[in-house]
């Protein structure tokens, strides 16, 4: 008999708590008013939360859709993050506060990521950790410069026709070279 794959912490992340909070996410915003001007921005936080997330959690961001542009969103999962938009008339933090009380009675390790201090203090104890929308800011931006930079260094290795070749290869290019 397989063993049992074990069954990742859950983390919730306050989604608009978390992009109001960050230059990252709210320079992305679509200022034209011709379409939702959270669309992009909520990508990225997805995306982030995935690379945040990686291994380690089973993540869910949490939007409140009572002043959204289309409140009647699905739930979705894009990238192993799932996606909850609040019924009209319900609002994030009831949201976020029925996940995390579902877990506690599992019982599962649940993290949330919000700064609002009304949800820090209705989830807290055992065993939830909260974790400040800015702290995961900051990790999120650790994460994006190390990406970053381990892409521009994959991107100058082997990047002339000598640095493809091997050795071999390379010896018999300059002898028909003459080198």
């Amino acid at each position: 008999m397989a063993a049992a794959k074990k069954r990742l912490d859950l983390l919730v992340v306050d989604g608009y708590n978390v992009i109001f909070k960050s230059e990252r996410y709210m320079a992305r915003m679509d200022r034209s008013g011709v379409s939702d001007p959270f669309e992009q921005v909520r990508e990225l936080l997805i995306s982030d939360v995935a690379a945040y997330a990686k291994g380690r959690f089973e993540p869910i961001v949490v939007f409140d859709a009572a002043n959204n542009v289309s409140p009647e969103r699905p739930y979705t999962s894009k990238g192993g993050v799932r996606t909850i938009f609040s019924k009209t008339g319900e609002s994030a933090d009831t949201v976020i506060e029925r996940l995390v009380t579902e877990e506690r009675l599992a019982p599962r390790a649940v993290t949330v990521v919000t700064s609002d201090s009304v949800i820090r203090a209705t989830v807290g104890g055992i065993p939830v950790t909260k974790i400040s929308s800015d702290a995961l800011v900051l990790d999120v931006n650790s994460l994006a410069v190390e990406y970053a930079r381990e892409n521009a260094s994959r991107q100058r290795q082997r990047m002339t026709l000598e640095d493809r070749l091997s050795p071999e290869q390379r010896e018999k290019l300059w002898r028909l070279m003459g080198r």
